[in-house]
């Protein structure tokens, strides 16, 4: 097979088959300042949906409790993975030696004032911040960016912008939304909130953990 027949057959297998959400969409050409974020859930579900490994669909992971429900759009950034990049990284913030990556995407929550009702969807995301996350004494960052082009939300340039009954709704959830009934610790901690640069520092982190687990 020539390649002019390869390049026809991967263009007809493109159009038939959905491509994975984690490796088979880019991050972005202008990742870590504008990225592209694959949204699981929304603020509207009761149900918490996260993607699944394997196959690339969404998958129902538990309903939610009915005091978390996520106050911004939830999902991960496509070809990021933390591992020993990203633990180092929080290792080096916190003085917190024995670290380790959760091995999962790069989570980002996006806030918009549109209502979006669904996720499984692409969006382009502008970092602002994030949490340095521990879950189970995993390194668990979470991203923090608003929508591009938001009318409202996209004024807002770095995490000190961002009002703090929002950050504390957001820190919230993520304390809380793993507590199961008659268990009173999430096991989850939140070290520090970071500002901008530090969330693209943590973008490209993730990305390069993701090219040496997959792309070596």
């Amino acid at each position: 097979m020539n390649n002019e027949d390869y390049n026809a057959l991967t263009k007809k297998l493109d159009l038939r088959y959905k491509v994975h959400p984690w490796h088979g969409i880019e991050i972005g050409s202008e990742a870590p300042e504008i990225v592209t974020a694959f949204i699981e859930i929304v603020p509207a579900d009761t149900v918490k949906y996260e993607i699944d490994k394997v196959t690339g669909y969404l998958k129902v992971d538990r309903p939610q409790k009915f005091s978390n429900i996520i106050p911004a759009l939830y999902g991960f950034i496509p070809k990021t993975y933390c591992d020993e990049l990203v633990a180092n990284y929080c290792i080096e913030k916190i003085g917190r030696p024995g670290l380790h990556g959760d091995k999962d995407p790069l989570d980002i929550c996006v806030l918009s004032e549109r209502n979006i009702t669904h996720g499984d969807l692409l969006l382009k995301a502008i970092p602002i911040g994030g949490f340095r996350m521990l879950d189970q004494g995993e390194v668990d960052d979470k991203i923090i960016a608003v929508m591009k082009t938001d009318e409202v939300y996209s004024q807002w340039k770095d995490i000190d912008d961002i009002p703090p009954s929002i950050i504390a709704r957001l820190k919230h959830y993520f304390l809380t939304y793993k507590i199961m009934p008659g268990v009173e610790s999430s096991g989850c901690e939140i070290t520090d909130v970071y500002n901008k640069a530090e969330a693209h520092r943590v973008i490209e982190l993730a990305n390069k953990d993701y090219k040496n687990k997959y792309e070596k």
